[in-house]
């Protein structure tokens, strides 16, 4: 007789979402203390899922590494979800975080995402394929990524201001 009761217990495997992670920029920085420098790093990450999910966060650790884990458990977290009509946005709009701005301008398909390093990796992970852009002010790249992100979030489409004027 068998005497094997694992038999009955069965795992249950979740497979977690499939997410694009992009590390923006990786900074080391150093405080001064009473017997020399303390070193450290602090990485900005982007995480979508190129579905119109998207997030952005700063880690701070004493290796890249785990700076770097740090921001992307915290992007997961932070993650918003942007209107995408077919492979563009559904207007212009303009995005400000501290002394940056970014403006996104919807293109028509085939022309590619027009834009620098950091605003090309939050579009990229958010999954949208045509688009002009333009950086005003600072160039600061963890400014950059989060005056996209603001741009990304300002965003609404036709039916969602319908709703909210009544009239759908």
């Amino acid at each position: 007789m068998d005497t094997n009761i694992n038999n009955t217990e069965k795992e249950i495997i979740v497979p977690e979402k499939e997410y694009i992670e992009k590390v923006v920029s990786v900074n080391r920085v150093a405080k001064v203390i009473k017997g020399g420098k303390r070193l450290s790093f602090n990485a900005v990450v982007v995480v979508g899922d190129g579905k119109g999910n998207v997030g952005c966060s700063l880690g701070k650790a004493r290796e890249t590494q785990l700076a770097i884990q740090k921001a992307v458990s915290k992007a997961k977290k932070n993650m918003i979800k942007v209107p995408i009509v077919g492979t563009t946005i559904p207007h212009e709009i303009i995005g400000s975080n501290a002394a940056t701005k970014v403006l996104l301008k919807p293109a028509l398909p085939g022309t590619g995402i027009i834009a620098g390093n950091s605003v090309r990796s939050v579009l990229e992970c958010c999954g949208i394929k045509d688009i002009l852009t333009k950086c005003f002010g600072s160039r600061n790249q963890i400014n950059v990524v989060y005056a996209t992100i603001d741009a990304l979030n300002k965003l609404r489409t036709r039916e969602d201001i319908m709703k909210l004027r009544g009239k759908f």
